[in-house]
């Protein structure tokens, strides 16, 4: 594999040269269209961590996904701060969080969107590839040091080649983390596991045993409820139970997984491994150690259970433990403790399982038409790349949001609040100022990740980041014809798997069935997919690797 070039970009070329072409030495690089007369406003000598500032004042439209926690606000300090460090003034085109996907692939189908368009998550961004709608980024990389510095020293071009289309390109600008970031676990209630002499579980085995003493203790109640269930059956609970055997579940789901032993592609749904992850949360649900509603309540339910102390087990991440949990578990329940577990561990080992990609921007065709394109590549790498852009999105203006100790560690000013670090302050780090805005604001450093946790939080991610990495999966690029006939299968796959495994969970369906649901899936077309997507990975490994 070729490692991506560090020089910075070269704008006085007539055509830019694809960063990454792939992994093949003898391959030809793909010709870039010539941006030389579209570089207007940009920085002849933009490098690594400089400051980007056009130089006259520009402006651009932006997809913007409009969170109701934090609704977009005109005079926030983020949007003046962001024009006088660089002199772009961002345009937001709002869309509701609610709606933010149907409305990008509607204005991205018609040619209307906006020339950035972020908060796109893999693979969301293949539906576009063929039209042509959105420009291959990786044609732009050049333009990006910031962004080539990153994937170079942190050593990510396997997680970049996940993203490659068939033609050898990336169509998406992830976000980049330097290393896996495990956010997602269980919450337990701690004062309850110390009221009957019970250890905090490791493992998905112990978590059982737990639940059967609690069941033992509380036999009028389930001891684990669950939430994110809605719209995904068991989005973050089948997640990490299949993880633990080695499939996808959940929120992860995808049709193929990399058996690497086999060396090629098998269908998820139908793998021993997502079997096993069935057996053990139908024996939950059975031995009622599992409420059954735990996959298609609304996380309100959900909440009410645990909070009221009906439950003592649910899924959460750092901020449902702050703001879901805690505050109203303090008031109803006194004497309450809950704390967020390291994920547990199941037959495959002691790993983290996750990339180290985050949702990425997407760059209309029509930015290669603005006078203004090189600028624009320039911006998108200071803001979302630079470390200073990173921390400017996140923390804010330092002296007004934060300060910084002689160590580098932040500080939240004292009359700001954010995730729980001010309690009570009459200001609010995303509502009043638009910093850590998810539209923006993602990847980085560890130590940029860690500076908003509390220590219970950087304690967890010191035992998550303690574990090896799981492998990166190698790619499998569609052509337009396979894509075609692909989206054709999956829906109904997808749609029947997720059917059957709440089937099978909820003993609605006996596991002894198992065989005959797999013949399912191959009438439904598991088989000739499996083809494709096998030919598509060969493919792929002969022309790139």
């Amino acid at each position: 594999m070729q490692h991506i070039s560090r020089r910075q970009a070269l704008l006085g070329l007539g055509a830019l040269t694809l960063a990454v072409a792939g992994c093949g030495e003898d391959e030809a690089p793909k010709k870039a269209a010539d941006v030389s007369a579209n570089k207007a406003a940009a920085m002849a000598n933009y490098g690594v961590n400089q400051q980007f500032k056009a130089t006259e004042p520009i402006s651009f439209d932006v997809l913007y996904n409009n969170h109701p926690f934090y609704p977009d606000k005109s005079d926030w300090l983020f949007w003046q701060e962001l024009t006088k460090r660089t002199n772009v003034t961002l345009k937001p085109v709002e869309v509701p969080l609610s709606d933010y996907d149907k409305k990008r692939g509607l204005l991205v189908g018609s040619g209307q969107a906006p020339l950035i368009i972020p908060k796109t998550y893999h693979p969301a961004e293949e539906a576009f590839v063929s039209s042509g709608a959105i420009l291959p980024v990786s044609d732009y990389f050049d333009l990006m040091p910031n962004f080539k510095d990153k994937v170079a020293k942190w050593k990510m071009e396997p997680e970049l080649d996940t993203l490659r289309q068939a033609d050898g390109r990336i169509y998406l600008l992830p976000g980049l983390h330097e290393e896996v970031w495990a956010d997602y676990s269980l919450a337990v209630r701690t004062d309850i596991l110390e009221k009957h002499k019970l250890a905090v579980p490791k493992t998905w085995d112990e978590l059982y045993e737990v639940l059967k003493a609690l069941k033992k203790e509380y036999p009028d109640l389930y001891p684990m409820t669950d939430r994110f269930g809605v719209p995904t059956p068991g989005g973050n609970l089948f997640k990490l139970v299949a993880q633990a055997y080695g499939a996808k579940g959940g929120w992860e789901y995808q049709h193929a997984t990399f058996d690497a032993t086999a060396g090629k592609f098998v269908y998820t749904g139908a793998m021993p491994q997502y079997k096993q992850m069935l057996e053990y949360l139908a024996k939950l649900v059975k031995e009622k150690l599992l409420d059954p509603e735990s996959f298609t309540q609304q996380d309100e339910q959900a909440k009410q259970k645990f909070n009221s102390g009906k439950s003592f087990v649910i899924s959460a991440n750092a901020q449902s433990i702050v703001n879901d949990y805690r505050p109203t578990l303090s008031k109803l329940v006194p004497g309450a403790k809950v704390a967020k577990i390291p994920v547990l561990m199941g037959p495959v080992g002691d790993y983290k399982i996750g990339t180290r990609l985050e949702n990425g921007v997407m760059i209309s065709k029509k930015a290669l038409e603005n006078k203004n394109f090189v600028a624009m590549m320039q911006f998108i790498d200071w803001l979302w790349y630079s470390d200073q852009g990173e921390e400017f999105a996140k923390w804010g203006v330092e002296g007004t949001t934060y300060t910084k100790d002689a160590s580098g560690n932040y500080k939240i000013a004292k009359d700001i609040d954010f995730v729980g670090l001010n309690p009570g302050a009459p200001k609010h780090l995303q509502k009043d100022f638009g910093f850590s805005n998810g539209v923006f604001a993602y990847g980085g450093t560890t130590k940029l990740l860690n500076s908003t946790f509390s220590e219970e939080e950087v304690a967890f991610q010191d035992v998550m980041n303690a574990r090896k990495p799981w492998p990166v999966e190698p790619p499998h690029p569609f052509n337009d014809e396979e894509r075609e006939q692909a989206t054709l299968w999956e829906t109904p796959l997808k749609d029947y798997v997720t059917q059957q495994t709440l089937k099978f969970v909820l003993g609605e369906r006996d596991l002894s069935e198992w065989d005959a649901y797999v013949k399912e899936l191959e009438a439904k077309n598991t088989t000739s997919y499996m083809n494709l997507v096998n030919t598509a990975y060969e493919r792929f490994k002969k022309d790139h690797g």
